[in-house]
């Protein structure tokens, strides 16, 4: 007779320092210690620390809280951080993360009217990746809506599975703005799924990142189906606290991330081999 047992994958639960705004990337770390996440995602952006690779060595080192990843600054707000030529924002990217021992950067596919790096960029990400032991996550977007109008954003491609990358993140959020089917696209990355932003969204037409369990996305799905599935890459909780009152607030909705994201990590199963 067999008993059920709980099996949990090697995934790294990490805490982006996104999360944490308007409050400091030293913030995020002194909160993913004192919670327990595994690690943090580096949010690459106008925050000084966050560009600055020794200061970020300095705060890992004293949290004792590992980066695992770091997310190059593609948003609108980050054109200007380490350059504005797009290829340099990556290659100071890898750099940051090889020196930080993170396995991963996250980036997003061009806007479309940087026309010369959307139009080399499928191509590029691969030449990039084939230098680093660094995986390069092309993370998945949406369109953008303001009433009864939907602008494409993004090239080659918001759906980011229309295009051949050697590594994918998914995002949870993003796949709620642009009312796609989470699970599907995850069957469409397949093993190149590398990396998990772990945040809800009810698809409205604002990118909501509620905390996972808060709004209509397959959240605790997706987290079985990637213990049963022995994903071995990292999921990170990127949510939006800004509108959280004060910081035990604020701490108290990553908690319940946390808390949220490693219960179904946790995969129920009938039986050990051999009994």
């Amino acid at each position: 007779m067999t008993e059920p047992v709980v099996r949990i994958p090697d995934a790294k639960v990490a805490l982006s320092t996104a999360s944490v705004y308007p409050e400091s990337t030293a913030t995020a770390f002194e909160i993913a210690a004192r919670l327990g996440y595994d690690g943090v995602e580096v949010m690459v952006w106008t925050d000084p620390v966050s560009q600055d690779i020794e200061a970020l060595r300095r705060l890992s080192d004293y949290h004792q809280v590992p980066v695992l990843a770091v997310h190059a600054p593609c948003l609108l707000i980050t054109q200007r951080v380490w350059s504005t030529d797009p290829w340099v924002k990556l290659q100071r990217a890898r750099a940051a993360a090889e020196k930080l021992g993170a396995t991963t950067v996250v980036v997003h596919p061009p806007f479309r009217w940087q026309r010369g790096y959307s139009r080399d960029f499928v191509n590029g990400i691969w030449r990039m990746a084939d230098e680093t032991d660094v995986r390069f996550a092309v993370e998945n977007m949406y369109p953008w809506r303001y009433r009864d109008r939907e602008v494409l954003a993004y090239a080659p491609d918001w759906d980011v599975t229309n295009d051949d990358y050697r590594h994918f993140t998914v995002d949870l959020s993003h796949t709620a703005t642009a009312r796609t089917d989470a699970l599907r696209m995850v069957d469409r990355m397949g093993d190149r799924l590398a990396h998990v932003h772990l945040a809800d969204g009810n698809g409205s037409n604002k990118d909501e990142h509620l905390v996972p369990g808060r709004g209509k996305q397959p959240c605790a799905e997706l987290l079985e189906r990637l213990a049963t599935s022995g994903f071995g890459g990292h999921v990170v909780v990127e949510v939006n606290t800004r509108r959280s009152m004060s910081a035990a607030e604020r701490e108290a909705d990553l908690a319940e991330a946390l808390a949220f994201t490693r219960l179904y990590l946790a995969s129920s199963s009938t039986g050990v081999p051999g009994s």
